[in-house]
């Protein structure tokens, strides 16, 4: 972002306010102005990546035909099938934690 900066006045709800403020007391952010900047670059970048999505999927049903319901599911069940399971280490004492 550019050098210098500009003044905005903004109304945000409490909660958005208060996890502003813990950003800034643990260290996360170095100021409010800052981590409120830093949301809305990424929200920026979010917002583009979802706007080349669009189009991409627009131009691909262009050329091939609308994407039905039956072909995101098969997709789906594809990927289950090729994921590969990632977990943590295994507790001792058997899957589920004991209560005492």
């Amino acid at each position: 972002m550019s050098a210098k900066k500009g003044r905005l006045t903004v109304t945000l709800d409490p909660g958005l306010i208060e996890a502003a403020q813990d950003a800034v007391a643990s260290g996360e952010a170095e100021s409010v102005s800052g981590w409120v900047s830093a949301a809305i670059e990424d929200k920026i970048r979010r917002d583009r990546k979802l706007h080349l999505l669009r189009a991409a999927i627009a131009d691909y049903e262009q050329e091939f035909g609308e994407i039905t319901a039956e072909e995101i599911a098969a997709q789906r069940r594809s990927d289950r099938h090729d994921a590969t399971v990632v977990r943590g280490p295994r507790r001792s004492g058997g899957s589920k934690a004991k209560s005492a």
